[in-house]
């Protein structure tokens, strides 16, 4: 009894994470008889709680290749600091490949104004008051990696008076 109870908390842990493909693209590879066809899937994991991920699958049918992808996601998590309103701390600009990506935090009851990929992954990591540009390229998943880059690069109002070395109350004076 004690290993369904272990294995029904393992899933209940599992449960909170949300899955959001972005993208299923047929890609085929030119071998000796012929093409062979895969199918690559861009996979965006969150728990809505400050935790994302971006993941990519490929195999030969869809749904192999979104497993595949989620897999990738939990792999490629990042932590965001949200603030009491749902929101980021300051802008931040991130970038991969030819995509760039501009964030910036917004009032509350703003909600998230981006578009494609970068919706996606700002609303599984729990943001509810953004505003974000895409800039460049429109790949979607060198514009998920660029929202990724630009939410590792945050910190918090802690984290710079520590390493100021001051102490939290200079920083709003």
């Amino acid at each position: 009894m004690a290993k369904s109870r272990k294995s029904n908390r393992d899933k209940s842990k599992d449960s909170n994470w949300q899955e959001r493909v972005i993208q299923i693209r047929r890609v085929s590879k030119v071998v000796k008889g012929g093409k062979k066809l895969s199918f690559r899937a861009i996979v965006v994991v969150g728990n809505e709680k400050g935790q994302v991920g971006v993941g990519v699958g490929k195999a030969g049918d869809v749904i192999g290749a979104v497993r595949k992808g989620v897999a990738d996601g939990k792999k490629q998590l990042i932590d965001v600091s949200l603030t009491k309103s749902s929101s980021i701390t300051h802008i931040a600009k991130g970038v991969s490949g030819g995509a760039k990506v501009i964030v910036r935090p917004a009032a509350p009851g703003t909600g998230v104004i981006a578009g494609g990929a970068v919706r996606t992954v700002l609303e599984l990591a729990g943001l509810k008051n953004i505003l974000a540009k895409q800039l460049g390229s429109n790949n979607p998943l060198n514009n998920a990696r660029a929202v990724i880059n630009a939410l590792e690069g945050l910190r918090t109002f802690s984290e710079v008076a520590q390493e100021r070395g001051v102490p939290l109350e200079h920083l709003y004076t």
